[in-house]
């Protein structure tokens, strides 16, 4: 179904899976290499290093999507660079029709000036709680452990997640390159997040197999799966028509396992060749809890917005399957049932309602 972007971008929209590092305005990593004595930029021309980030993240490669973050993450170590990045966050989440953000990223790669891990959330927290009162978005922060670092990390940013979590952090996540990095070797900091009645959600089959999904749900407890595009390597296919499925993608159905769908950045970093190959249209059709993601706004260079439209395009997806999508994504969001009830019921319904009315009153005349 054809709709126009500006009818998508008012639609209020609900986002869970966007990294603070990856989403860094172009001025805004020029503005802070030049504060903070960066000197590793391929270029200072805003347009030209939008590009750069772009063209180096489009190599179908996991790893060399990941390379720009040496530059956003080498911008941002100090307390300021991170609250400013936090709030124009805040501010891109307002002028894409966003009402409820949950953010992540990795405190780890911002203590190479010497900030301590707790400044370094304090400070993010800061940016989005004034982002919060200036543009009337809400958001949860989720900190992300690294896959190919020694596990006590893990366990360090785990207990720092659960300190920080009466002040916006909502969950934890473990992120990074899939290969040879299983997620049970980190099963303490998940093992500590579990005994805290806490949230967790991991980066699982985007970049290796569907044992890396089993694996996150069945040893690390994730409530949410990040990508999970090889989830399909559980089902027989035929003809278009899913004939069965093992026991894996049965129970991430059955217990509603809600899934963070990236379509973009999944044919950038070579999860899938392309839209035409994503699993996305037969698990949404299929009835699991799927949700929209940007992942990477800057190297994907894309919005909430774009994903929704590349969504209704590729998969003739009409108003209806987006507010679907969309009270899926608030369904599953970190924080308490109250708040996301009212979201749903106060905000998504009422949004989708005006924007019906809209559609018929042009269709009409």
């Amino acid at each position: 179904m054809k709709m126009k972007k500006d009818l998508l971008r008012s639609l209020p929209k609900v986002l869970l899976h966007d990294h603070l590092d990856g989403g860094v305005r172009p001025q805004t990593v020029i503005d802070l290499a030049k504060d903070t004595g960066y000197k590793k930029l391929p270029t200072t021309d805003p347009d030209e290093l939008a590009e750069w980030f772009h063209r180096g993240a489009t190599r179908g490669s996991l790893p060399l999507f990941l390379e720009g973050f040496e530059h956003t993450c080498g911008v941002m170590q100090t307390e300021e660079a991170l609250r400013r990045v936090a709030y124009e966050t805040m501010e891109d989440m307002k002028d894409d029709g966003v009402v409820y953000l949950e953010t992540r990223f990795a405190p780890i790669f911002h203590t190479d000036k010497g900030l301590h891990l707790e400044t370094i959330v304090k400070a993010v927290l800061e940016g989005l709680e004034e982002g919060k009162r200036d543009f009337g978005v809400e958001y949860g922060l989720i900190l992300c452990a690294m896959r190919n670092m020694n596990p006590l990390i893990s366990k360090e940013i785990a207990e720092l997640a659960v300190d920080f979590r009466a002040q916006g952090v909502v969950g934890f996540d473990l992120a990074g390159e899939e290969g040879g990095y299983p997620p049970k070797k980190h099963i303490e900091a998940f093992h500590f997040i579990q005994r805290e009645n806490f949230n967790i959600t991991i980066h699982a089959g985007e970049a290796f197999g569907k044992e890396s999904i089993w694996q996150a749900i069945q040893w690390c407890g994730a409530h949410r799966i990040g990508h999970a595009t090889r989830l399909m390597d559980d089902m027989r296919i035929k003809d278009g028509e899913v004939l069965s499925m093992g026991t894996l993608a049965q129970y991430v159905l059955d217990k509603r396992i809600p899934l963070e769908i990236c379509l973009t950045s999944n044919v950038h970093t070579g999860a899938v060749k392309s839209l035409d190959d994503h699993p996305f249209g037969y698990l949404y059709r299929y009835k699991f809890r799927v949700t929209l993601n940007t992942d990477d706004r800057l190297m994907s260079n894309i919005t909430l917005t774009d994903e929704y439209d590349v969504a209704a395009r590729e998969f003739d997806l009409t108003l209806d399957d987006l507010e679907k999508l969309t009270i899926n994504a608030m369904k599953s969001a970190f924080i308490p049932y109250k708040q996301r009830i009212r979201i749903i019921y106060d905000t998504l319904k009422p949004g989708f309602a005006r924007a019906r009315k809209g559609v018929a009153k042009k269709n009409a005349k």
